[in-house]
């Protein structure tokens, strides 16, 4: 798999939208201070796409197919109106991005893994920001016991949290740790899932870590424990001793059952 990854990172130069200056985010709003996480890992560098979208931006990557991240300013007047939708689905390829960088709906199809939402649908306060949940380039092969069950009550968390808290940052993405890596169609498939969360009213964050697996455990992270171990400075506007003060967040509660997220 590794010799797989090296041969698509050659090709990546075809791909358009490599990172432009360190920290330049075309959709500030969405990251704290403006600022854009910055990828250490060489390998993860090629053939990245910023992408801005209504409440959340993504960093797209043409080698996995699927976010680094989805990005969100996370306030209590948007959860407020995302509570009076109804649910639409509108699974769709990411038409911004080349066909030999984006993953399709036919990547997806009967391969056992569910069409996981990294910035939730949960969260979209109007049609056109649920529509644009629904993009591929927002999602991850995610097991599906994972995604209806952990992962929602982790969503639901951090919704409580940010309406206790008036507003939260948060980053949610992939991790591909290890050599063994699987894909579906064109899609790399990832080891672990995160969400981080930042609080700037109490200058505090932390994360949660699962395994892309059907399981009720996960860990609970610092920012900087976090970064270390997927290799993406997540939030750079913060110093180290920021990054070690943890936010004190909820027990998660598996949820009973739910669709894809």
């Amino acid at each position: 798999m590794m010799g797989l990854i090296q041969r698509s990172l050659l090709a990546a130069t075809l791909v358009a939208g490599l990172l432009g200056e360190a920290g330049a985010s075309n959709c500030p709003a969405h990251y704290v201070d403006g600022r854009l996480p910055e990828i250490q890992k060489s390998s993860m560098q090629a053939a990245t796409t910023e992408l801005c979208y209504g409440v959340f931006g993504v960093m797209h990557s043409g080698i996995t197919r699927t976010p680094l991240w989805s990005a969100e300013h996370l306030t209590a007047d948007n959860l407020a109106a995302a509570k009076t939708l109804s649910r639409e689905n509108s699974f769709h390829a990411e038409p911004r991005l080349p066909a030999r960088a984006r993953a399709e709906l036919s990547d997806y199809a009967r391969s056992g893994y569910d069409r996981g939402h990294m910035a939730p649908n949960g969260d979209m306060p109007d049609r056109s920001s649920q529509r644009e949940s629904f993009t591929l380039a927002n999602m991850v092969p995610q097991d599906g016991e994972n995604n209806r069950h952990l992962w929602a009550g982790i969503e639901g968390v951090v919704r409580k949290l940010a309406v206790r808290e008036g507003d939260l940052y948060v980053v949610t993405g992939p991790a591909f740790l290890g050599a063994n890596l699987q894909k579906i169609g064109n899609v790399l498939v990832p080891t672990h899932l995160y969400k981080l969360v930042y609080s700037p009213r109490q200058k505090a964050g932390a994360a949660f870590f699962v395994e892309n697996r059907a399981t009720a455990d996960y860990e609970m992270l610092s920012i900087a424990q976090l970064e270390a171990r997927i290799g993406i400075n997540l939030l750079p506007s913060l110093n180290a001793a920021q990054k070690e003060t943890v936010l004190r967040l909820p027990k998660v509660k598996m949820r009973k059952s739910r669709g894809d997220n």
